[in-house]
């Protein structure tokens, strides 16, 4: 049997655009290593309010070498402590590095029992695969991004309020656009998925039927 060729996915997207999740199906149904970035902030970022360390740097440069990927999904990582850590010490450009190395690597040299690899973030095709197999932009209007991170919040029991999901993601979305270092931006060879008006099904379809005319000529 043929071996297949490891294919690179990259996929960028402002927050609650649907990306993490098309990401996780695209990951499943092409047997991809899935890996969100952001996480890998939010996780350092527990990893510092629960230990404490005197050095966070060195203590950061230890714990980037081997991150466990089951771990960034404890749903501790949401809390709202970790949330605004993760966003101070993802503006360290020494930090920045440390898990720039880590993206990589995952990318590039994932577990033999993946296909290849699949990364969702902010600078993912701008910067972490510029040589990406398969590049997507996924977005949607945000007030329909509002309503889904309400929806997501409330279905946690977190007490929130929808004007208050609505200009915090005004915020984010101006930072992550307008940020010193790897800045949020649709790269010219990404192809843009507007969600929307598209249920996470659709959405998935439309990127597995632009994947699978190029896959035809990869894995043939």
């Amino acid at each position: 049997m043929k071996k297949k060729i490891k294919i690179k996915v990259g996929i960028d997207s402002p927050v609650a655009a649907g990306a993490g999740t098309i990401s996780k199906l695209i990951a499943k149904n092409y047997k991809l290593l899935y890996l969100d970035t952001g996480k890998i902030y939010r996780f350092m970022a527990r990893q510092i309010i629960d230990k404490k360390p005197k050095n966070e740097l060195k203590f950061l440069k230890k714990i980037s070498r081997n991150i466990n990927l089951n771990k960034l999904k404890q749903r501790n990582l949401l809390d709202d402590d970790v949330a605004r850590l993760a966003s101070q010490i993802a503006k360290d450009l020494k930090v920045r590095n440390l898990v720039v190395r880590f993206q990589r690597r995952l990318a590039y040299h994932p577990p033999n029992k993946y296909n290849g690899s699949i990364l969702d973030g902010r600078d993912i095709n701008s910067k972490i695969i510029k040589d990406a197999d398969f590049k997507f932009y996924i977005t949607a209007n945000i007030k329909e991004r509002a309503k889904r991170r309400f929806k997501e919040y409330k279905s946690l029991n977190k007490k929130v309020k929808f004007s208050e999901i609505f200009k915090n993601l005004k915020k984010r979305d101006l930072e992550d656009r307008t940020r010193r270092h790897s800045k949020l931006k649709k790269t010219k060879d990404s192809i843009l998925i507007n969600t929307t008006n598209l249920s996470i099904r659709e959405s998935f379809l439309k990127v597995k039927k632009i994947m699978d005319r190029k896959l035809k000529f990869i894995w043939a």
